[in-house]
């Protein structure tokens, strides 16, 4: 049966006490929104339906290059109010998959498994919780068939002991949704809308109802405040650091993992605490990571080395590259094998060929470095000269002394070298030494000036 899923985030999230709406929320360095429509886009739906209301245009603007249906749920009436909405643009012959924009961490497994449990039909998800305070309770009857779900604030002191809450998540037929939702009524606590209200309905008309157990709560955590944000953000942080451990990678502790996008390892890779990874990130075997490190979008090579509280980004390097401590380097940074960048060090839109080094305290931009070149500490290529950026050609085995200042638009030769605290404006010819210093001069009797 073909397949609508309709995914309700209409909701303010008043207590994240933001001005940005609750689905729009960063986890794991996306929206809340945006986990849901991930999973989602792998079940095989026609098409996804977002019910939204509440800051509206942020969200439609967010996910304005998706391929979703948009309804707007104007007044917030309870959830069969919200479906409701979206009920007209969805074919009567479609099951529909009811989600929830704050519900990010179920799996697709667990949604699977609910589709398959529907058949044609309707299946709810379910869960046992040590304490079921603030939701719903599933209703069995003697033969343990779901019959009914009632709202906490609707229980009778023994219904309130049951433990198997509801979660939300529903399949139903798409045709007979429509009857069961126009006859449910907002006459409860809340005067809105249940659309759980629909299981007795579907009950009394011999439509069978499948309750699902989900394997793991995790799955079915919501979000309505930061303080569960941040037990979302967590849970899901151990999921990645379990596949990351999968894959091949030790972590020194998988509570202290940061992934924000994706990440490939290869065997035996070491992940030390509180490293961040942003965007796509690619590992090769034996590679290091030291602490406090945040690495975004980069791909390096087998065996390489990144030491403690360096940030690199956009940077793609060779086998047995060394980087850090307390290094920077910037996208456009390419490095062939055996590289050595070390403490304070900047390194931007620059290619660095194998064996090269720049130990301490420079800034290489714009540059191409040759093979096996020592760029002394200190030295800086004065790039941009406050219009346009200019590019530094270092031939291979250059030797660069300490304090140099090299200033493009500038070639070096090959096995030149350039004296420390020289300031170079002129290429250089290969094998030869470079001097372009000041005159020093000395005052005697000069006398400090005093306070």
């Amino acid at each position: 049966m073909a397949l609508t899923t309709v995914i309700l985030a209409a909701g303010q999230g008043k207590r994240m006490n933001s001005d940005l709406p609750k689905v729009l929320q960063p986890l794991a360095g996306r929206s809340i929104l945006s986990h849901i429509l991930a999973t989602t886009s792998n079940l095989g739906s026609q098409a996804i339906n977002i019910v939204y209301g509440h800051g509206g245009e942020l969200v439609q603007r967010e996910f304005e290059h998706f391929s979703v249906d948009w309804t707007l749920q104007a007044e917030q009436l309870g959830t069969g109010h919200a479906l409701k909405q979206a009920l007209p643009s969805i074919p009567e012959d479609h099951e529909i998959l009811v989600l929830y924009g704050d519900v990010p961490l179920v799996t697709e497994k667990t949604l699977n498994k609910l589709l398959s449990a529907a058949k044609g039909g309707v299946a709810l998800l379910t869960a046992e919780l040590g304490s079921a305070k603030g939701y719903g309770r599933v209703l069995r009857d003697k033969k343990n068939n779901v019959v009914a779900i009632v709202e906490e604030k609707d229980t009778t002191p023994e219904q309130s002991k049951i433990k198997e809450i509801n979660t939300g998540l529903m399949v139903f037929p798409g045709k007979a949704i429509r009857g069961w939702i126009e006859a449910i009524s907002s006459d409860n606590q809340q005067q809105e809308f249940y659309l759980t209200d629909v299981i007795a309905l579907a009950v009394a008309e011999g439509v069978p109802v499948t309750g699902v157990l989900v394997d793991n709560a995790d799955d079915i955590v919501g979000i309505n405040n930061r303080e569960q944000l941040a037990s979302a953000e967590r849970i899901l942080q151990k999921r990645y650091a379990r596949e990351v451990m999968d894959q091949g990678a030790t972590l020194a502790d998988p509570n202290r993992f940061d992934l924000r996008g994706s990440l490939k390892v290869g065997r035996d890779v070491f992940i030390d605490v509180n490293a961040v990874f942003l965007g796509n990130v690619e590992l090769g075997s034996g590679v290091r990571i030291g602490p406090n490190a945040i690495i975004s979008n980069c791909k390096l090579g087998d065996h390489s080395v990144v030491h403690e509280h360096c940030v690199i980004d956009g940077v793609v390097t060779g086998e047995n590259c060394e980087i850090g401590p307390f290094a920077r380097l910037r996208p456009g940074t390419q490095f062939d094998s055996q590289v050595k960048v070390g403490n304070f060090v900047e390194v931007k839109a620059s290619t660095v060929i194998s064996g090269a080094k720049m130990n301490h305290l420079s800034y290489v931009g714009d540059t191409q470095v040759g093979k096996g070149v020592n760029i002394g500490a200190g030295t800086i290529t004065c790039n941009y000269d406050g219009a346009s950026k200019h590019k530094t050609i270092i031939g291979d085995r250059v030797f660069v002394g300490s304090g140099a200042m090299l200033v493009a638009p500038l070639n070096i030769g090959n096995d030149a070298t350039i004296a420390a605290g020289s300031t170079i404006t002129k290429n250089v010819p290969e094998k030869t030494l470079s001097v372009a210093r000041g005159k020093q001069s000395v005052i005697k009797g000069w006398k400090r000036p005093k306070k």
